[in-house]
């Protein structure tokens, strides 16, 4: 504890000067599980943002990060949990299920920056994240605050790789083909 949460601590910190930003503030609960999370809060002008209801027929759906984090973290914690790992390794194996943990946290750290001045670069219409609703819960909230008579289509769901495998074999707990798997620190729906 001693080691691991000042680094932990320090990472944040790394993250938000990355972002250009600060950590003020603090609050320490005791809990079982390591963690670490914050508000963000910022004053801009009117040009700096983008309303997210402004989506036109023809507008093209890009997700900014794959899909199946939470999948991925479990079936990771599952190589310890036979139980668990008995349930999913006729789909997987050891090698994939790391490789797709590697996948999930090197997209849980990136931010979304890129994507968002990418946004405004090309003049996007309508965004949202993806977080704890699912894509599919998301999208959802997205299409029905537009201004305009849209209907969005998903063709393609981008999944970690195996994952989509693993979501199945774990019947519905994940909901993750179904649209409704929580990402954490997911994409960007614009």
């Amino acid at each position: 504890r001693d080691v691991v949460t000042p680094l932990i601590m320090r990472g944040f910190k790394d993250s938000a000067m990355e972002a250009g930003t600060t950590v003020s503030g603090g609050q320490t609960v005791v809990n079982p599980w390591c963690t670490i999370g914050g508000v963000a809060s910022t004053i801009c002008q009117p040009n700096e943002y983008i309303v997210p209801d402004n989506a036109v027929t023809g507008d093209v759906l890009v997700l900014t990060k794959p899909l199946g984090t939470q999948v991925a973290v479990n079936a990771h914690q599952w190589l310890d949990i036979p139980e668990r790992w008995n349930r999913i390794k006729l789909v997987v194996n050891e090698e994939d299920v790391r490789k797709a943990y590697q996948r999930a946290t090197d997209s849980m750290a990136r931010l979304n920056r890129v994507a968002a001045r990418l946004m405004h670069k090309y003049n996007a219409h309508g965004a949202t994240d993806v977080t704890g609703f699912g894509l599919l819960g998301h999208a959802q909230t997205l299409a029905k605050h537009q201004k305009n008579e849209v209907s969005f289509v998903i063709h393609n769901l981008p999944v970690i790789a195996k994952m989509a495998a693993v979501a199945k074999a774990c019947g519905n707990m994940f909901q993750l083909l179904q649209g409704h798997s929580a990402e954490t620190s997911g994409g960007l729906l614009i």
